[in-house]
């Protein structure tokens, strides 16, 4: 009679059990986090100094951001990703991005053992054959996979080894339902938002990150694009080395720089003045890099990466930009290539009707809760789909009641816009860090311009930045 292992036992309890641990986890911190606004602002509406209800705020923030940090820090995972995007100059509390900004890569990194395991059961041998280094230490942990140096038998040039964290999926999917449903109640009372159909979509698209195959298709594509499409690419996209991907693991070169988030530490390292011309110049031309590449991806091809978060954005060599993580991309049916087209030749044009003509063929669905409502509706374009806030609006606040959010609610968003709108928020958010504030509409013109009419939904006589794309690209830059 075999003896009872009571540690297999208690494990196997502990591994079903975890998911329902982690709702409840999550409940119970976000119900703390939500009623503790409801309290504050009851509390706020009775004093009448503004100065006074500003270091309250102020206060109350403080304290979230601690508890949001906490919670996002303990459950991991998802409420990594969450941190990523809520933790933004331009659409968080300051108190919030301090507090959240030191969260990014943050995510336990699976032991050597583990990831020795998982390589050579996915590959076919033994790393000791495979490899002739392979360092046990990651180069960073994320919320799915980690990544580690090491070079092939045989070969001069490093590679990067990308490995998923075992089990992570099923922890990830749970999270993502509660977030659903935290988001539906929400949608019903504060924010005026169709927050649901957001959290469906970024459900499928990390659904999508756990197959490698997929993102080294995606990688090969948006590469293949990039340079076939310029003299010289605006952005690096790491090489693949296609014998060596399965769902779980993925090999690539190794590209050498730093992380966008080390710039200024790097500018001082070198004796460059931070606030000087040549940091500048250099800050310009990684904004511009990127937002050009991103651009011909979404606008030209439709095809284009989604996550362009600082984690995934290494500065090289001569200011050169290296985009990595390709698990989330998202391919824009044409309808909504060329309708976000419209909509991007609008706020670059300031045209209020224009926009309001490109929301209904988007499918983005609205009810007017104010007097002005062209001038709301323009002004929320321009705070949800251009990296240049509003005159007036230094920061997103969907609480406020003068909020565009608040006065225009947006009843229906399609999903699949998400990606676009989240890829413009965090191009916003690197602007903001860089010191750099500029329309990524303006920018994007020619681009859209010429996607239209290739589509046939304009003239040749129409266009109006035929010739004159350098000089645009040049006045869509101003330092603050």
């Amino acid at each position: 009679m075999s003896s009872f292992n009571f540690k297999e036992f208690q494990d196997k309890l502990s591994y079903h059990f975890r998911p329902w641990q982690r709702s409840f986890q999550f409940w119970v911190r976000a119900a703390e986090i939500y009623a503790g606004y409801k309290a504050f602002q009851v509390r706020v509406s009775f004093v009448k100094d503004v100065q006074k209800q500003d270091a309250m705020w102020e206060r109350q923030h403080e304290l979230a951001a601690e508890k949001i940090y906490a919670m996002c820090s303990d459950l991991g995972g998802f409420f990594l990703k969450v941190a990523q995007v809520v933790g933004k100059p331009d659409l968080a509390p300051a108190a919030w991005v301090r507090r959240l900004v030191t969260l990014c890569d943050r995510a336990p990194a699976t032991p050597y053992d583990t990831v020795q395991l998982v390589v050579e059961n996915e590959l076919g041998r033994s790393v000791s054959e495979m490899f002739e280094t392979f360092d046990p230490d990651p180069l960073g942990s994320a919320s799915i996979a980690q990544v580690h140096r090491a070079r092939l038998k045989g070969d001069k040039d490093d590679v990067v080894v990308k490995v998923q964290h075992p089990g992570v999926r099923d922890l990830m999917m749970t999270d993502i339902r509660n977030l659903q449903a935290f988001a539906l109640y929400m949608q019903k009372t504060d924010i005026k938002f169709d927050l649901f159909s957001i959290t469906k979509e970024m459900e499928k698209q990390i659904g999508f990150e756990f197959d490698f195959a997929r993102e080294a298709d995606a990688m090969e594509r948006i590469r293949h694009f990039l340079y076939k499409n310029n003299t010289k690419s605006p952005v690096l996209v790491p090489r693949l080395l296609p014998d060596m991907v399965t769902r779980k693991v993925l090999l690539m070169e190794y590209i050498d720089g730093i992380p966008i988030l080390n710039l200024g530490d790097e500018i001082a390292k070198r004796g460059i003045n931070p606030g000087g011309k040549i940091a500048a110049t250099a800050k310009q031309n990684i904004l511009k890099s990127l937002t050009l590449a991103y651009g011909q991806m979404i606008l030209k091809s439709g095809f284009f990466h989604a996550d362009p978060h600082p984690g995934n954005i290494l500065i090289c060599k001569g200011s050169e930009v290296a985009l990595l993580d390709y698990g989330q991309v998202k391919d824009l049916p044409d309808n909504l290539r060329l309708g976000y087209a419209r909509l991007v030749l609008a706020i670059a044009d300031n045209d209020p009707i224009g926009a309001a003509e490109s929301y209904r063929e988007l499918g983005i669905e609205t009810l007017s809760k104010c007097e002005d409502e062209q001038k709301e509706m323009f002004k929320l374009a321009q705070t949800m789909f251009d990296t240049k806030l509003p005159p007036g609006v230094v920061m997103l606040q969907p609480f406020s009641e003068d909020s565009s959010i608040k006065k225009i609610a947006v009843r229906a968003f399609p999903e699949e816009l998400f990606s676009v709108l989240r890829t413009v928020h965090l191009l916003r958010g690197l602007s903001v860090g860089l010191g750099i504030n500029y329309s990524c509409a303006e920018q994007w013109r020619p681009i859209a311009e010429e996607a239209l009419y290739l589509a046939g939904r304009i003239k040749d006589k129409d266009r109006k930045t035929k010739g004159r794309r350098r000089h645009l690209l040049r006045r869509s830059f101003h330092r603050e």
